[in-house]
């Protein structure tokens, strides 16, 4: 019975009950680099598929229509035309009073008769813009000798 109890001596310190998994395991931890690498991945993917609109000057919502787009090259001189009426040739926010010089200071950096013919006059007009305004940007083409004009408009989905 020696053997027995010096075996039974060795194993007294091991007991089912107050054995406990919490030391034996390491503490998980949270691996950053994979969730960085995910957010820049998603951040670049955003920053690609983001569009950009011509129309940052004033907040205009065109009208709808249907029909094709011209496929000339021509140059285009942009009149936007916002919802409270206010102005803007190519980009420049510009008066009602300045409509006119304006036009016409575009239409005289054009070196040759032929460019002014060719000209084209693009008025994006807001669909709530005053009926006034638009008559007064046709005003403007006019009276700069810009007989070719074209109205914007969204297409119908």
């Amino acid at each position: 019975m020696s053997w027995l109890s010096s075996h039974q001596s060795k194993r007294s310190g091991f007991s089912l009950g107050t054995f406990s998994m919490a030391n034996t395991h390491p503490e998980p931890e949270i691996n950053l680099i994979p969730f960085i690498d995910v957010l820049l991945v998603v951040l670049i993917f955003l920053m690609i598929s983001t569009t950009f609109t011509r129309y940052q000057e004033l907040a205009i919502t065109l009208p709808t229509a249907s029909g094709v787009e011209s496929q000339n090259e021509v140059k285009q001189i942009h009149i936007a035309v916002s919802r409270d009426g206010r102005y803007a040739v190519n980009g420049k926010v510009t008066e009602r009073a300045q409509l006119g010089n304006a036009l016409t200071q575009l239409t005289q950096n054009s070196s040759s008769k032929d460019g002014i013919q060719t000209m084209q006059v693009n008025i994006d007009a807001d669909a709530r813009a005053p009926h006034q305004a638009v008559m007064s940007a046709l005003e403007a083409a006019r009276d700069a000798n810009l007989s070719n004009i074209i109205f914007s408009s969204q297409s119908k989905k």
